[in-house]
């Protein structure tokens, strides 16, 4: 039986990852190591083992809204009370953290700080280090899921992970986005006994990763055509999201241009004040009927929605199918 925790080959090879130089120069705080890694069968699953080891049914977990609905039912599968935060300017503020954690007693706070599904946010500098000051102060964990770790466009990501000196980040990062839907493999980088609860609990649900799946992933990253692929995929990724923007800005609406990422979300309210619309079901119903998927915004708020958004992917379809999908979403209002 191979290793719970993963092949050491790859083990190294994520701890490599963020043990390296950044984008900015300046050293990490400190090293990871591959005794800090453990293989997951996918982001998800790396989640879901999180939530379960970090906090107790019935125990609050603070969370962006919105946010991945992935994790949101993650967290309501391991019976926890989901406390939402809005974000301000691409972030959660970090006094309105610091009052989440404090009034519902927290000690885990999940967020994506780089390319967040579905808004495509991405926290500057001074945000990172507030809200890793208001964690580091209440001696909870961050969960970081760096999902779009190798779909950064106008640049390289860096992850919150890197900052971490005290263990206060437990970071998730899936290869499937960016190799294959089929290549379910995740690393998931803890430290202490954290590190120890969160392999406990992938025992338990996963027992261990198919070594076949964990050898082919560390075969492709470790060729020298993966900086090539990831490279090209970023170029691909931008002319769509670009051409997609320019279709949707074209018929008056008006979403924000991410730096990353496979989403574009589109607040259908925007420039149609007075104007009677129907609710984001209903759109998507109707899109659906002539041939065009998207996905509503109600389910990626852990509470009530803000608003009339949608979600909007451009990593799928080609360009010249954009103008007919955004004629399409015009129709459904």
């Amino acid at each position: 039986r191979p290793p719970i925790a993963g092949i050491p080959e790859l083990r190294r090879w994520f701890a490599g990852e963020l043990s390296h130089t950044d984008s900015s120069g300046s050293a990490p705080a400190e090293s990871w190591h591959s005794a800090d890694v453990m293989v997951a069968s996918g982001g998800q699953a790396a989640l879901a083992a999180a939530f379960r080891a970090l906090a107790a049914p019935g125990e609050a977990i603070v969370m962006e809204s919105p946010t991945y609905w992935g994790a949101i039912g993650a967290a309501r599968q391991a019976g926890l009370v989901i406390v939402p935060v809005p974000r301000s300017d691409g972030a959660p503020r970090a006094d309105d953290l610091d009052a989440a954690l404090t009034s519902s007693g927290a000690r885990v706070f999940y967020a994506q700080p780089n390319h967040a599904n579905p808004t495509g946010d991405r926290w500057d500098a001074g945000q990172r280090s507030a809200i890793l000051d208001v964690i580091t102060a209440h001696r909870a964990f961050l969960v970081e899921d760096d999902w779009a770790h190798d779909l950064g466009i106008d640049e390289p990501v860096r992850p919150l992970a890197v900052a971490d000196r005290d263990g206060h980040v437990v970071y998730v990062r899936s290869l499937t986005k960016s190799m294959s839907p089929s290549m379910r493999v995740a690393g998931i980088l803890a430290r202490g006994p954290a590190r120890v609860r969160i392999e406990q609990a992938l025992a338990h649900s996963d027992l261990f990763v198919s070594p076949i799946l964990q050898w082919a992933a560390l075969d492709v990253v470790s060729r020298p055509a993966w900086r090539t692929h990831r490279k090209t995929l970023a170029r691909a990724l931008g002319d769509r999201r670009d051409a997609l923007l320019a279709a949707l800005r074209g018929a008056g609406f008006d979403p924000r241009r991410p730096a990353g990422g496979l989403h574009l979300w589109v607040d259908l309210g925007v420039g149609r004040a007075g104007d009677a619309l129907p609710d984001a079901d209903t759109v998507v119903a109707r899109a659906l009927t002539k041939g065009l998927a998207i996905s509503p915004g109600a389910e990626w708020f852990p509470a009530e929605p803000t608003g009339l958004f949608v979600r909007l992917t451009y990593s799928a379809v080609t360009p010249d199918r954009y103008d007919d999908a955004v004629r399409i979403l015009s129709e459904s209002l």
